[in-house]
């Protein structure tokens, strides 16, 4: 059989321990699973259950056998998975990886790429349709407060027909995912803004949207986008670990509604979010100036940003002395730095706000002005793309290969 770029199916695991625990019929963990098994990959990267299914701790594996651990969504694991593998995997300089990824994941890997930062070569992108992830304390709050139930007792949560649904052993309860996120609950902010939903940037993309009749919940909707993902999903089959049929045009025209859907509440979000405000960086640190002022230099957004790789920081460079007795540059022109650094780069991932102490709304702001260069220069971060990086003289990898 001969995959092509574009192909879409439903596709289900022919082993019956992966389809059983695995989401949706278990593709991705057997796509993995035979990665590894056949050494066209060192390693697996995924996201495995820490303490409870609030808790998403990523993982590198290199044990077949132990690759069952990465399967099921945990909607809670906030975490970036393209920090994990440029900080504690050298950028895959030493190693085949083959990572399973949401959107967001694989932006700001394909940004690595053109920085030099990760080894487009060593990694395959096994891309998640992703509606948003929702931040553990406040989803284990809003569980007890407006679900009523114990946190304990869930066993899954998704959203679906505009609700949030969230599953215990004595059934299921949903309430409008508007109506909560009005509210301050439901998924994180950056994830109601987000503009990319099913990861047309990584090699394969899977995920439930799309799967109609007898298979409906039972199989997983794939999509190729590379010739990398066409091979590999080409070699699962052949191995007869993976069982497809083609996709029909109800599923399609399902897919694609829903995910017009999401596309369409993200810009309503994102235009909420930026009233008022020109995308001008002085005008936006104007307009949050007052969160700002609470900023305590903690370096915890710079820390957490999975774009952030400078070996030598600028901030922490021999002077100048910012204020006296320190190297620490006042508020707001440590952000006003970073900012510099990161103004075309960023992928709306979140992780900064998500570790300030403080509470600012940092990936707000650094989404906001990002919108603005998108506009002004048709540069959007973290898409395959061979155009020139703004304010450089640098070209994508593609282009200097």
């Amino acid at each position: 059989m001969s995959i092509k770029i574009n192909d879409k199916y439903y596709a289900y695991s022919a082993i019956d321990d992966i389809k059983r625990k695995g989401e949706y019929g278990g593709a991705v963990t057997t796509i993995m699973k035979y990665l590894l098994e056949e050494g066209i990959v060192d390693g697996v990267v995924g996201v495995c259950q820490g303490y409870d299914i609030y808790d998403g701790v990523p993982t590198l594996i290199t044990d077949p056998d132990e690759v069952i651990k990465t399967a099921g969504s945990i909607h809670c694991a906030t975490l970036n998975i393209a920090k994990f593998i440029s900080k504690y995997l050298d950028g895959a300089r030493y190693m085949k990886l083959a990572v399973a990824c949401k959107p967001c994941d694989a932006m700001t890997l394909r940004e690595l790429m053109k920085k030099g930062n990760v080894i487009e070569d060593n990694l395959i992108l096994i891309g998640i349709n992703c509606g948003g992830t929702m931040p553990p304390v406040p989803t284990i709050r809003m569980i007890k407060d407006v679900y009523e139930l114990d946190p304990a007792d869930v066993i899954r949560e998704e959203i679906s027909k505009g609700k949030l649904i969230v599953e215990t052993s004595e059934g299921e309860v949903g309430y409008s995912i508007e109506n909560l996120e009005k509210q301050g609950m439901g998924r994180r902010e950056n994830c109601q803004r987000c503009n990319l939903k099913i990861p047309f940037n990584a090699d394969l993309a899977l995920g439930n949207w799309g799967v109609v009749g007898e298979l409906e919940g039972k199989a997983t909707f794939v999509e190729v986008f590379s010739d990398k993902g066409a091979e590999v999903l080409n070699k699962v089959i052949e191995a007869n670990l993976i069982k497809i049929t083609p996709s029909d045009e109800e599923g399609i025209k399902k897919r694609d509604f829903i995910n017009n859907f999401m596309l369409k509440e993200s810009l309503n979000k994102k235009q909420t979010d930026y009233a008022g405000t020109t995308g001008d960086i002085i005008d936006v640190f104007y307009k949050y100036s007052d969160e700002f002022s609470r900023c305590m230099k903690c370096y915890g957004c710079r820390e957490a940003c999975p774009l952030c790789f400078c070996k030598d920081c600028c901030l922490e460079a021999e002077g100048p002395e910012w204020v006296p007795g320190g190297r620490t540059p006042a508020a707001p022109f440590f952000h006003l730095t970073r900012m510099v650094h990161m103004a075309d780069a960023c992928t709306n991932c979140g992780q900064c706000s998500e570790v300030c102490p403080s509470e600012i709304p940092v990936a707000k702001v650094w989404s906001t002005v990002n919108n603005k260069i998108r506009e002004t220069y048709g540069y959007i971060p973290g898409m395959i793309s061979e155009d020139s990086l703004p304010f450089t003289d640098h070209v994508s990898k593609a282009k200097r290969l």
